[in-house]
């Protein structure tokens, strides 16, 4: 079984930064795709960047320029580095990977950022 473990998020005034980690453990499964997702109150769950095994990515519109999207394939994590925070992006993060065994959400973690 595949498990992901979140961390990072928290409180930040706007134009501040934070770091999202995301760790996935378990056994018998090859990492694809590692993205990270978000959702705010009353809206949907969307993309905002995801990163191939080769490290090829891509970004959400509303997030180029201020967000980054690494990985360590030898410790199956994936970080969210995010800069210059705007109160709109406030919302639970969520960390998703594409394995060889399925897709698996992490429990996601808040970033609130204040005005």
């Amino acid at each position: 079984q595949v498990q992901l473990v979140e961390s990072g998020g928290g409180l930040v005034q706007a134009g501040g930064s934070l770091k999202l980690s995301c760790a996935a453990s378990g056994s018998g499964f090859s990492i694809n795709v590692m993205g990270w997702y978000r959702q705010a109150p009353g809206k949907q769950r969307e993309l905002v960047a995801r990163i191939t095994s080769s490290g090829r990515t891509n970004y959400a519109d509303f997030v180029k320029g201020r967000f980054t999207i690494s990985r360590d394939n030898a410790k199956n994590t994936v970080y969210l580095q995010m800069n210059s925070l705007k109160p709109e992006d406030t919302a639970v993060y969520y960390c998703n990977i594409d394995t060889t065994r399925g897709s698996v959400w992490g429990q996601g973690t808040l970033v609130t950022v204040s005005s």
